[in-house]
């Protein structure tokens, strides 16, 4: 056995095939020994180089006859996905807001039936069978193709001390493999600009492991008036009850207001909080913050009320295109092997097919979903985002001397 440095000749892979250029690399350092040896050596690395590569003996001699390489292909294959494929695969990477190609394959189907269904895509059976049977490969070559002249959408701590209401909540982790919806990840995004300085706009957004579901508020402030507007907001609009509420330290999250707020309003709810100084407990809610909310608006300073309520208009058609057309690729599986983690990532969907499938979400409200659903037209959304971010940007900021009212940014002004 001869160890190489790509380390394509430790053994038979049982669980794994060699790449073409790995099986070179190893008949290459085969190819010295095999000529130096006698008869019998011989067959038994052929023997060996048979089990390694799983390549016939036959063919194996006749690589070893001289230095093994490469040859080009004679004759180019033939294109296979054509431009009935290539239309349909453009305008669904559109509709979704150019996915990487993993989240865009899985999701060829499910769009193009409802890009159908809405009058936008039109193909025939043959069409629809191949985009049933293309990889992701070959999805990647369409969309390096594609996306050379493709538009896109707009891209743009404070801890505490443990004090005796932190001491309330307890500390842990939502599994990973959550499977039932309602285990909600919360987390502030600041909205300062360069200053910290006064009071600005926040974004209040949760998470849930199980299905992905997004709900974001903007709130003006973090007063709890402000905090339970928003936690108000975002679970009114939830399609499964809330089971699990995992916060940071912040004392915006944790303070006497807000743990009666939960006692009182949302009787049987579990609160949790991460470990101070691990950022990565809130791992879904963190990258979600990232992926969506700063790279929607960036890191401008966001401090008015008209921002405020700009921007929820913004967030109620984020809703509607996030949670109905974006999809999420979930963790599967995760294991531990000579001290590395190794994690396999698969089922990809959107979160509202997550939510219809988990039987957590009543027979009513599913219902006007899937209605809801049925009208929604991916490619209107993304233009109401983009003139909402418009309208947005154009609002000026606080100007020194004028008092701000977060009132005018609540459902309601009157007390809980």
């Amino acid at each position: 056995m001869v160890h190489s440095d790509k380390n394509v000749t430790g053994g038979t892979m049982p669980n794994q095939r060699m790449t073409i250029e790995e099986r070179y690399v190893y008949l290459n350092i085969q190819y010295d020994r095999y000529h130096k040896a006698d008869r019998r050596t011989r067959g038994q690395m052929l023997t060996e180089m048979t089990a390694v590569t799983g390549m016939h003996r036959k063919a194996l001699i006749r690589l070893m006859s001289s230095p093994p390489r490469r040859r080009p292909r004679r004759k180019p294959r033939s294109r296979v996905y054509g431009a009935e494929v290539e239309q349909i695969v453009r305008l669904i990477d559109r509709a979704l807001d150019h996915p990487c190609r993993e989240r865009l394959k899985p999701m060829l189907p499910y769009m193009a039936d409802h890009l159908h269904a809405l009058g936008l895509a039109h193909f025939d059976a043959e069409t629809r069978a191949l985009l049933n049977s293309i990889s992701v490969s070959s999805v990647g070559r369409l969309l390096t193709r594609i996306r050379q002249d493709t538009h896109r959408l707009r891209r743009r701590s404070e801890t505490t001390s443990i004090t005796q209401i932190q001491a309330q909540v307890p500390i842990r982790n939502i599994p990973w493999d959550e499977q039932t919806p309602g285990h909600l990840e919360v987390d502030l995004v600041f909205h300062s600009g360069p200053s910290a300085s006064g009071d600005f706009v926040y974004t209040l957004h949760m998470v849930d492991v199980a299905t992905g579901w997004s709900e974001c508020a903007a709130i003006l402030g973090r007063s709890y008036r402000a905090m339970r507007d928003g936690i108000q907001r975002c679970l009114a609009r939830l399609p499964f009850p809330v089971l699990e509420v995992h916060t940071d330290n912040g004392s915006e999250f944790l303070n006497a207001h807000l743990l009666s707020f939960w006692k009182e309003k949302y009787v049987g709810v579990f609160l949790s909080r991460t470990r101070p100084y691990h950022s990565q407990d809130n791992r879904f809610v963190e990258q979600r913050n990232g992926g969506l909310v700063r790279a929607m608006l960036g890191r401008d300073r966001l401090d008015t009320a008209q921002q405020t309520l700009q921007l929820n208009r913004f967030y109620d058609i984020l809703w509607a295109y996030f949670n109905f057309f974006q999809p999420v690729m979930r963790q599967t599986e995760k294991t531990h092997e000579k001290g590395r983690t190794r994690r396999r990532h698969a089922d990809v969907r959107t979160p509202f097919q997550r939510s219809t499938v988990s039987g957590c979400v009543a027979p009513q409200r599913l219902a006007a979903l899937e209605a809801r659903f049925e009208g929604m037209n991916p490619f209107q959304l993304q233009e109401e985002l983009s003139q909402a971010l418009s309208v947005l940007f154009e609002l000026s900021s606080a100007k020194p001397g004028r008092t701000e009212d977060v009132f005018e940014t609540l459902l309601a002004t009157t007390p809980a």
